[in-house]
Protein backbone atom coordinates (compact mmCIF):
# COMPACT_ATOMS: atom_id res chain seq x y z
CA UNK A 1 0.00 0.00 0.00
CA UNK A 2 2.82 2.46 0.60
CA UNK A 3 3.96 1.98 -3.06
CA UNK A 4 0.76 2.77 -4.10
CA UNK A 5 -0.14 5.75 -2.29
CA UNK A 6 3.59 7.03 -2.84
CA UNK A 7 2.59 7.01 -6.61
CA UNK A 8 -0.79 8.25 -6.27
CA UNK A 9 1.10 11.10 -4.43
CA UNK A 10 3.99 11.59 -7.39
CA UNK A 11 0.89 12.03 -9.74
CA UNK A 12 -0.89 14.41 -8.02
CA UNK A 13 1.95 16.51 -7.83
CA UNK A 14 2.62 16.38 -11.52
CA UNK A 15 -0.86 17.19 -12.31
CA UNK A 16 -0.29 20.11 -9.77
CA UNK A 17 2.04 21.54 -11.67
CA UNK A 18 0.21 21.24 -14.71
CA UNK A 19 -3.22 23.09 -13.93
CA UNK A 20 -4.12 26.73 -12.50
CA UNK A 21 -7.35 25.51 -10.33
CA UNK A 22 -8.60 21.94 -8.98
CA UNK A 23 -11.59 20.29 -10.67
CA UNK A 24 -14.54 20.53 -8.68
CA UNK A 25 -16.35 18.17 -11.23
CA UNK A 26 -15.14 14.91 -12.43
CA UNK A 27 -16.71 13.06 -15.44
CA UNK A 28 -16.00 10.29 -16.36
CA UNK A 29 -17.26 8.93 -20.10
CA UNK A 30 -17.59 5.99 -21.27
CA UNK A 31 -17.76 3.42 -24.30
CA UNK A 32 -18.67 5.87 -27.40
CA UNK A 33 -19.12 8.47 -25.29
CA UNK A 34 -16.23 10.72 -25.41
CA UNK A 35 -17.53 13.59 -27.21
CA UNK A 36 -18.37 15.55 -24.79
CA UNK A 37 -14.48 16.49 -23.99
CA UNK A 38 -14.78 18.62 -27.88
CA UNK A 39 -17.02 21.02 -25.73
CA UNK A 40 -14.37 21.98 -22.43
CA UNK A 41 -12.75 25.16 -22.78
CA UNK A 42 -9.57 23.27 -22.15
CA UNK A 43 -7.01 24.18 -20.25
CA UNK A 44 -4.81 21.06 -20.47
CA UNK A 45 -4.95 17.92 -22.12
CA UNK A 46 -3.17 15.43 -21.23
CA UNK A 47 -3.15 11.91 -22.93
CA UNK A 48 -2.77 9.25 -20.59
CA UNK A 49 0.28 7.87 -21.15
CA UNK A 50 2.52 10.86 -21.04
CA UNK A 51 0.85 11.11 -16.80
CA UNK A 52 3.28 9.18 -14.53
CA UNK A 53 1.45 6.08 -13.16
CA UNK A 54 -1.81 6.37 -15.12
CA UNK A 55 -3.44 3.26 -16.56
CA UNK A 56 -2.89 2.62 -19.99
CA UNK A 57 -6.55 2.57 -22.02
CA UNK A 58 -6.55 -0.68 -24.39
CA UNK A 59 -10.26 -0.22 -25.48
CA UNK A 60 -10.24 1.76 -29.06
CA UNK A 61 -13.30 3.44 -28.61
CA UNK A 62 -12.23 5.13 -25.21
CA UNK A 63 -9.77 8.51 -26.70
CA UNK A 64 -7.72 7.89 -23.67
CA UNK A 65 -7.02 11.91 -22.75
CA UNK A 66 -7.19 13.80 -18.97
CA UNK A 67 -8.78 16.92 -19.59
CA UNK A 68 -8.45 19.99 -17.18
CA UNK A 69 -10.59 22.95 -18.39
CA UNK A 70 -14.23 24.87 -17.84
CA UNK A 71 -17.56 23.03 -18.68
CA UNK A 72 -20.91 25.59 -17.83
CA UNK A 73 -18.51 27.58 -16.24
CA UNK A 74 -17.33 25.48 -13.75
CA UNK A 75 -14.11 24.12 -13.51
CA UNK A 76 -13.81 19.89 -14.14
CA UNK A 77 -11.95 17.28 -14.75
CA UNK A 78 -12.57 15.03 -17.87
CA UNK A 79 -11.45 11.33 -18.24
CA UNK A 80 -11.97 10.61 -21.99
CA UNK A 81 -12.09 6.83 -21.58
CA UNK A 82 -11.67 4.72 -18.48
CA UNK A 83 -10.08 1.64 -17.04
CA UNK A 84 -11.24 -2.07 -16.87
CA UNK A 85 -10.60 -5.12 -14.79
CA UNK A 86 -10.92 -7.09 -17.76
CA UNK A 87 -7.86 -5.54 -19.33
CA UNK A 88 -5.71 -6.76 -16.22
CA UNK A 89 -6.01 -4.39 -13.84
CA UNK A 90 -6.76 -4.66 -10.11
CA UNK A 91 -9.43 -2.90 -8.87
CA UNK A 92 -7.10 -0.59 -6.91
CA UNK A 93 -4.88 0.25 -10.35
CA UNK A 94 -7.86 1.01 -12.20
CA UNK A 95 -9.94 3.68 -9.99
CA UNK A 96 -6.31 5.23 -8.89
CA UNK A 97 -7.48 8.55 -11.37
CA UNK A 98 -10.49 9.02 -9.18
CA UNK A 99 -8.76 8.74 -6.54
CA UNK A 100 -5.77 10.91 -7.90
CA UNK A 101 -8.50 14.03 -8.89
CA UNK A 102 -10.37 13.52 -5.07
CA UNK A 103 -7.03 14.70 -3.86
CA UNK A 104 -6.34 17.19 -6.12
CA UNK A 105 -9.90 18.68 -4.65
CA UNK A 106 -12.95 17.24 -6.47
CA UNK A 107 -15.70 17.36 -4.73
CA UNK A 108 -18.55 15.63 -7.62
CA UNK A 109 -18.50 12.45 -9.77
CA UNK A 110 -20.24 12.24 -12.81
CA UNK A 111 -19.75 8.71 -14.18
CA UNK A 112 -21.22 7.47 -17.54
CA UNK A 113 -21.29 3.71 -18.88
CA UNK A 114 -22.79 2.39 -21.92
CA UNK A 115 -24.75 -0.52 -20.89
CA UNK A 116 -27.80 -3.52 -21.58
CA UNK A 117 -30.73 -3.18 -20.30
CA UNK A 118 -32.37 -6.41 -18.44
CA UNK A 119 -35.53 -4.26 -17.76
CA UNK A 120 -37.86 -5.05 -20.40
CA UNK A 121 -39.67 -1.83 -19.04
CA UNK A 122 -37.03 -0.03 -20.97
CA UNK A 123 -36.01 0.52 -24.87
CA UNK A 124 -32.68 0.49 -26.10
CA UNK A 125 -30.96 4.64 -25.83
CA UNK A 126 -32.40 4.54 -22.36
CA UNK A 127 -30.62 7.06 -20.49
CA UNK A 128 -30.66 5.45 -16.96
CA UNK A 129 -29.82 7.37 -13.70
CA UNK A 130 -27.98 4.90 -11.52
CA UNK A 131 -30.14 4.64 -7.87
CA UNK A 132 -28.02 1.71 -6.47
CA UNK A 133 -25.61 -0.86 -7.81
CA UNK A 134 -25.01 -4.94 -8.01
CA UNK A 135 -21.19 -5.52 -7.62
CA UNK A 136 -20.24 -9.04 -9.35
CA UNK A 137 -16.60 -7.80 -9.98
CA UNK A 138 -14.44 -9.99 -7.67
CA UNK A 139 -11.97 -7.06 -6.07
CA UNK A 140 -12.69 -3.93 -4.35
CA UNK A 141 -9.99 -1.20 -4.41
CA UNK A 142 -10.59 -0.79 -0.85
CA UNK A 143 -9.04 -3.84 -0.28
CA UNK A 144 -6.36 -3.94 2.25
CA UNK A 145 -4.36 -1.29 3.77
CA UNK A 146 -6.70 1.38 4.29
CA UNK A 147 -4.62 5.33 4.16
CA UNK A 148 -6.87 7.32 6.76
CA UNK A 149 -6.46 10.49 5.07
CA UNK A 150 -7.81 9.19 2.15
CA UNK A 151 -11.42 7.98 3.41
CA UNK A 152 -12.54 5.48 6.11
CA UNK A 153 -11.68 1.76 6.56
CA UNK A 154 -15.00 0.96 6.06
CA UNK A 155 -17.36 3.90 4.26
CA UNK A 156 -20.93 3.93 4.40
CA UNK A 157 -23.11 2.58 0.63
CA UNK A 158 -26.61 2.68 1.93
CA UNK A 159 -27.05 6.25 -0.88
CA UNK A 160 -23.56 5.72 -2.54
CA UNK A 161 -25.70 7.90 -5.34
CA UNK A 162 -26.72 11.20 -4.27
CA UNK A 163 -30.41 11.47 -4.49
CA UNK A 164 -30.52 15.18 -4.73
CA UNK A 165 -28.15 14.74 -8.02
CA UNK A 166 -30.16 12.37 -9.45
CA UNK A 167 -33.62 13.85 -9.00
CA UNK A 168 -31.73 17.03 -10.16
CA UNK A 169 -30.81 15.32 -13.19
CA UNK A 170 -34.49 13.95 -13.62
CA UNK A 171 -35.98 18.03 -13.64
CA UNK A 172 -33.44 18.58 -16.22
CA UNK A 173 -34.54 16.12 -18.46
CA UNK A 174 -37.81 16.96 -17.84
CA UNK A 175 -37.64 20.67 -19.07
CA UNK A 176 -35.03 19.48 -22.18
CA UNK A 177 -38.52 17.29 -22.76
CA UNK A 178 -35.71 14.04 -23.30
CA UNK A 179 -37.52 11.09 -23.66
CA UNK A 180 -36.25 7.71 -22.35
CA UNK A 181 -34.97 9.28 -19.34
CA UNK A 182 -35.14 6.27 -16.37
CA UNK A 183 -34.14 5.21 -12.82
CA UNK A 184 -32.91 1.77 -12.06
CA UNK A 185 -29.78 -0.47 -10.71
CA UNK A 186 -26.84 -1.29 -12.38
CA UNK A 187 -25.08 -4.43 -11.78
CA UNK A 188 -20.96 -4.66 -12.49
CA UNK A 189 -19.88 -7.97 -13.89
CA UNK A 190 -15.83 -8.69 -14.89
CA UNK A 191 -16.09 -8.95 -18.14
CA UNK A 192 -14.79 -9.41 -20.82
CA UNK A 193 -17.20 -12.21 -22.20
CA UNK A 194 -21.06 -10.76 -22.48
CA UNK A 195 -23.94 -12.38 -20.43
CA UNK A 196 -25.15 -15.69 -21.39
CA UNK A 197 -29.39 -15.96 -21.71
CA UNK A 198 -29.19 -18.00 -17.54
CA UNK A 199 -26.74 -15.09 -16.28
CA UNK A 200 -29.37 -12.31 -17.93
CA UNK A 201 -32.41 -13.75 -16.36
CA UNK A 202 -30.26 -14.19 -12.94
CA UNK A 203 -29.12 -10.68 -13.12
CA UNK A 204 -32.75 -9.57 -13.61
CA UNK A 205 -33.72 -11.62 -10.67
CA UNK A 206 -31.24 -10.45 -8.39
CA UNK A 207 -32.66 -6.86 -9.16
CA UNK A 208 -30.61 -5.54 -11.71
CA UNK A 209 -32.15 -2.96 -14.71
CA UNK A 210 -28.89 -2.49 -16.69
CA UNK A 211 -25.28 -4.77 -16.93
CA UNK A 212 -22.02 -3.32 -17.68
CA UNK A 213 -18.56 -3.93 -16.68
CA UNK A 214 -17.42 -0.82 -15.19
CA UNK A 215 -18.29 2.23 -12.92
CA UNK A 216 -18.58 0.67 -9.48
CA UNK A 217 -15.01 0.76 -8.78
CA UNK A 218 -14.86 4.48 -9.69
CA UNK A 219 -18.10 4.52 -7.31
CA UNK A 220 -16.25 3.02 -4.51
CA UNK A 221 -13.68 4.77 -4.54
CA UNK A 222 -15.39 8.47 -4.92
CA UNK A 223 -17.42 7.34 -2.00
CA UNK A 224 -14.94 6.60 0.38
CA UNK A 225 -13.24 10.02 -0.89
CA UNK A 226 -16.03 12.22 0.09
CA UNK A 227 -17.61 12.83 -3.17
CA UNK A 228 -20.82 12.95 -4.53
CA UNK A 229 -21.76 10.47 -7.04
CA UNK A 230 -24.14 10.95 -10.14
CA UNK A 231 -24.09 7.73 -12.36
CA UNK A 232 -25.80 7.62 -15.91
CA UNK A 233 -25.92 4.31 -17.79
CA UNK A 234 -26.73 4.75 -21.76
CA UNK A 235 -28.63 1.54 -22.53
CA UNK A 236 -27.34 0.19 -25.71
CA UNK A 237 -29.64 -2.86 -25.91
CA UNK A 238 -32.24 -4.65 -24.07
CA UNK A 239 -31.76 -8.76 -24.26
CA UNK A 240 -34.83 -10.87 -23.12
CA UNK A 241 -33.28 -13.80 -21.59
CA UNK A 242 -36.26 -16.57 -23.24
CA UNK A 243 -35.56 -14.65 -26.78
CA UNK A 244 -32.02 -13.49 -26.57
CA UNK A 245 -30.29 -12.27 -29.45
CA UNK A 246 -26.72 -11.60 -29.92
CA UNK A 247 -24.72 -8.81 -29.15
CA UNK A 248 -22.86 -7.40 -30.99
CA UNK A 249 -20.08 -4.93 -29.62
CA UNK A 250 -20.12 -2.75 -32.81
CA UNK A 251 -23.82 -2.36 -32.51
CA UNK A 252 -23.04 -1.67 -28.57
CA UNK A 253 -20.81 1.68 -29.77
CA UNK A 254 -23.11 2.91 -32.43
CA UNK A 255 -26.25 2.58 -30.21
CA UNK A 256 -24.73 4.62 -27.55
CA UNK A 257 -22.93 6.93 -30.22
CA UNK A 258 -26.79 7.72 -31.30
CA UNK A 259 -27.99 8.48 -27.64
CA UNK A 260 -24.56 10.71 -26.99
CA UNK A 261 -26.27 13.72 -27.95
CA UNK A 262 -29.24 13.35 -25.86
CA UNK A 263 -26.52 12.52 -22.75
CA UNK A 264 -24.45 15.62 -23.83
CA UNK A 265 -27.65 18.03 -23.58
CA UNK A 266 -28.26 16.58 -20.02
CA UNK A 267 -25.16 17.08 -18.56
CA UNK A 268 -25.13 20.64 -19.88
CA UNK A 269 -28.08 21.50 -18.29
CA UNK A 270 -27.19 19.91 -14.95
CA UNK A 271 -23.89 21.82 -15.12
CA UNK A 272 -25.72 25.01 -15.54
CA UNK A 273 -28.06 24.32 -13.03
CA UNK A 274 -25.40 23.72 -10.21
CA UNK A 275 -25.28 26.74 -9.06
CA UNK A 276 -22.60 27.95 -6.75
CA UNK A 277 -24.57 27.94 -3.41
CA UNK A 278 -26.00 24.41 -4.01
CA UNK A 279 -22.37 23.06 -4.81
CA UNK A 280 -21.00 24.62 -1.32
CA UNK A 281 -24.43 23.63 0.62
CA UNK A 282 -23.59 19.85 -0.20
CA UNK A 283 -19.68 19.72 -0.48
CA UNK A 284 -18.55 17.50 2.06
CA UNK A 285 -16.37 18.55 4.37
Amino acid sequence: MEAFKARVEETVSFLQRKIKEAPEVVLVLGTGLSGLGERIEAEQVLPYELIPNFPRSTVTSHAGNLIFGRLCGRAVAVLQGRFHYYEGYSCRELTMPIRVLALLGARILIVSNAAGGLNPDFAPGTLMLIRDHLNFIPDNPLRGGNVDAWGPRFPDLSCAYDRQLRESALACAGRLGLANVESGVYAAIPGPSLETPAETRHLRQCGADAVGMSTVPEVLVAIHAGLRVLGISVLSNVNDPDNFKPIVIEEIIAETRRAEGRLLALLLELLQTMTRDEYERYRWI
